[in-house]
C-alpha cells in the first residue's frame, strides 16, 4: 500500500504529519518525495545502503586546450550561459540548457555535452523500516523522472509512506500515479481551501482515494466549518483535526516526530489518523506500539 501526503503549498505541516503516520506504521518505507525542499530525513539516524547518481539531461563544458576563442558560442547561446572572464570562456551551468547549439557551431569541437548529474539518491537503513531521498545538487530542479526513480525503491512487500511536493505540478504528478490513498494537509484558510479545491481536481483525475486533514483547525473554525461543508459536498472524507499546539514547534526544533510527544494533543490527533489510515487500508497488525 503506498500512501501519499500532499499539500497546497510548504508550510502547511505536510512533512510533520507525514513523518507522524510513519512513526505509527510499522516496518514502512518513506520517500521524501518532496526533493526540493526535502527535510524527512532530519528526523531520522540509520545506516546508508545505497547512493546511486541520478543523471537527467546535458550541459555543455569546453575544452580549453582546444578552444581557438572565436566567439561564436557566446554570440550564439540564446541563454547567455558562456561569458569570457581572464581570457577563458565559461559556462554557466545553472543557465545552460544542454540545447547544444554551442557544441553545432564550434569550428574545432571544443564544446562538448556530457551528462548532467542531478542528484545522489540515498536509501538508509532505519531501526524501522528505511528511507529514500535525494541529495540535490546546488541549483537542480526536481522532476518527475527524479521522482519516478525514488519510488522505484519502495519496498513492495511493506507499506510506503510519500511526502510529495506542494502543489499540483509535474513533482506531485509523479508523486501520486499509482498510490492507493492520497491524504491532503491543508489549514483553514481561505487560501487552503483554494489549495484543497486545486488538489482534489488533481487527484480526481486519477480516480484515487482521497482524505483530508485539517491542521491548526482551530485558529479559524468558520473556515474549517467551510472546508468540512465542502469535502462533505464533494464526497471526500476529513479524516483528522489537529489542533494547533506548541508542542509542534519543540518537535521541530528537537527533530522528534510528533507522535513521540505523548501529551501532545496534535500528536494524538496524528496517530488516529495513521490507524485510521491503516484500518482503511486494512493492514490493522501494523500499528507500532512504540509511539
Amino acid at each position: 500500500m503506498q500512501i501519499a501526503v500532499l499539500s497546497g503549498k510548504g508550510g502547511t505541516g505536510k512533512t510533520t504529519i507525514a513523518v507522524g503516520i510513519s512513526e505509527v506504521i510499522k516496518n514502512s518505507t518513506k520517500i521524501d518525495c518532496d526533493v526540493d525542499a526535502a527535510n524527512m530525513h532530519l528526523f531520522y539516524t540509520g545506516e546508508k545502503i545505497t547512493k546511486e547518481e541520478f543523471h537527467s539531461g546535458k550541459k555543455a563544458y569546453i575544452e580549453i586546450d582546444k578552444c581557438i576563442k572565436c566567439n561564436k558560442c557566446i554570440e550564439n547561446c540564446k541563454f547567455d550561459a558562456i561569458s569570457e572572464y581572464n581570457n577563458e570562456y565559461i559556462i554557466d551551468t545553472i543557465k545552460c540548457e544542454g540545447c547544444g547549439v554551442c557544441n553545432l557551431v564550434c569550428p574545432v569541437e571544443a564544446v562538448r555535452l556530457k551528462e548532467n548529474k542531478v542528484a545522489d539518491i540515498m536509501q538508509v537503513r532505519l531501526t524501522d523500516g528505511k528511507l529514500v531521498r535525494a541529495d540535490m545538487e546546488i541549483g537542480a530542479d526536481g522532476s518527475g523522472k527524479l521522482i519516478t526513480e525514488l519510488r522505484k525503491k519502495a519496498d513492495n512487500n511493506n507499506i510506503t509512506i510519500i511526502d510529495g511536493s506542494p502543489g499540483i505540478g509535474c513533482s506531485v504528478i509523479a508523486s501520486i500515479v499509482g498510490v492507493n490513498l492520497c491524504l491532503i494537509v491543508i489549514e483553514p484558510t481561505v487560501s487552503g481551501l483554494s489549495d484543497l479545491e486545486r488538489i482534489l481536481k488533481l487527484v480526481e483525475s486519477f480516480k484515487l482515494k482521497t482524505l483530508v486533514c485539517i491542521n491548526k483547525y482551530d485558529i479559524n473554525q468558520d473556515m474549517t466549518d467551510n472546508i468540512k461543508r465542502y469535502c462533505e459536498e464533494n464526497n471526500v472524507e476529513v479524516i483528522g483535526l489537529i489542533p494547533y499546539d506548541d508542542a509542534v514547534i519543540k518537535s521541530i526544533n528537537e527533530l522528534k516526530p510528533i507522535t513521540r510527544f505523548h501529551d501532545s494533543l496534535a500528536g494524538k490527533q496524528v496517530r488516529n489518523i495513521a490507524e485510521k489510515i491503516i484500518k482503511i487500508g486494512g493492514f490493522e497488525n501494523e500499528c507500532s506500539d512504540s509511539v
